[in-house]
């Protein structure tokens, strides 16, 4: 089986003729490159990073990469800016606006405030913000009419690799940890947690998950999303009590978790945000760990809102990526299909219609508001 979710996320993309929707990002330093096939050439969309940077082989990458979409295909004129800490949002936001940037698309929760901020002080420039909406100075989500956010229901996806990781364990354990602990992230965790647990209640198992408690909202967390050693040491710790699948959810963290997989036999990671197998195609060590992922099409989002955006067409109506939509999926199984039995395959193409028809139902505090 090539994907679960592969079939219906190409066709989900292909719907999505959102005037108000979002694909992912690609980055290019500095100024802009041109083109005039769409009249696209006077109009110039821009991006700001998290602090994960460009080549976070993750949420960055995937949103730079619908970027880059976006201006091959329009001929407009971009920009980009490269956050290193959480300082430099702020900063980074307003240089895209003095450069005169018609779209400015800022990548990640955290930099929510700041987007808000921007968007309040120019109500001219319009604005996407990847996996949040826009927040005042204290936190607080506000709405703003040239703020679209591009979220997405996670959870959703993120159940069915749980009940993959269930299906796949050898040792009856299997686990998972966050980077930071933001709304973006336990959402991941939240939707894993349960997709073992209905794994469970159908098969009469009792899979056990380290590193989170869905219900006290606790767990292994490593407070960074810029630390490998942190997330080497934590997938160390699954690994030696007995985990064999680990889902990190951190970012370039999780290469630290692929660094410990890599160590030992018989151990497998699940990848969050976009495709590991590819974003890690120079590391064939790597690869050979990755089970699957749980995938956000962030650079389909972004390529759509651009597209949007440059044709006239923008409003701040809310973005949220699911099952049905093919907004998140699971990637095929890569090096894993020929192990992944027929019959758990089969078993999650059931599932996610269940997800999708409303008979199972995926929740998370953490979810979009609407799903």
């Amino acid at each position: 089986m090539k994907s679960i979710t592969r079939a219906l996320a190409l066709a989900g993309a292909g719907a999505l003729t959102l005037a108000a929707c979002g694909t992912a990002p690609e980055e290019s330093s500095g100024g802009g490159s041109g083109g005039s096939d769409a009249g696209g050439a006077d109009y110039k969309a821009c991006m700001v990073s998290d602090a994960g940077g460009w080549d976070d082989k993750s949420f960055n990458e995937s949103s730079y990469n619908g970027l880059m979409t976006a201006v091959e295909k329009l001929g407009i004129e971009h920009n980009t800016a490269e956050s290193t800490t959480d300082s430099d949002f702020a900063p980074n936001i307003n240089n895209m606006v003095t450069e005169g940037c018609d779209l400015i698309i800022t990548v990640g929760f955290l930099l929510a405030p700041a987007t808000g901020a921007a968007a309040q002080a120019n109500p001219d420039t319009d604005f996407a913000i990847v996996d949040s909406g826009p927040q005042d100075a204290d936190g607080n989500p506000i709405e703003l009419e040239n703020v679209k956010p591009l979220e997405f229901d996670t959870a959703q996806a993120a159940f069915l690799a749980g009940y993959l990781a269930a299906g796949m364990t050898e040792t009856g354990k299997v686990a998972t940890y966050g980077g930071v602990n933001i709304p973006t992230v336990t959402i991941f965790m939240d939707g894993y947690v349960d997709g073992v647990a209905h794994y469970n209640e159908t098969h009469g198992t009792a899979v056990e998950v380290l590193g989170w408690n869905k219900q006290t909202q606790e767990g292994s967390i490593v407070g960074t999303f810029e630390d490998q050693s942190k997330g080497k040491a934590v997938s160390d710790e699954f690994y030696n009590a007995g985990a064999d699948i680990v889902m990190p959810v951190a970012g370039p963290v999780g290469a630290g978790t692929l660094a410990s997989a890599k160590e030992g036999e018989d151990r497998t990671v699940i990848w969050v945000d976009a495709d590991g197998y590819e974003t890690n195609a120079s590391d064939p060590e790597a690869q050979s760990v990755i089970l699957t992922s749980v995938m956000k099409e962030m650079s389909v989002g972004v390529e759509d809102v651009i597209t949007g955006a440059a044709g006239g067409e923008f409003d701040g109506t809310p973005y949220v990526g699911t099952l049905e939509n093919g907004g998140v999926g699971l990637a095929p199984f890569h090096d894993f299909e020929d192990d992944v039995p027929a019959e758990l395959s089969e078993e999650l193409e059931a599932l996610q219609q269940e997800i999708i028809d409303g008979s199972v139902v995926v929740e998370s505090e953490a979810s979009p508001a609407g799903v």
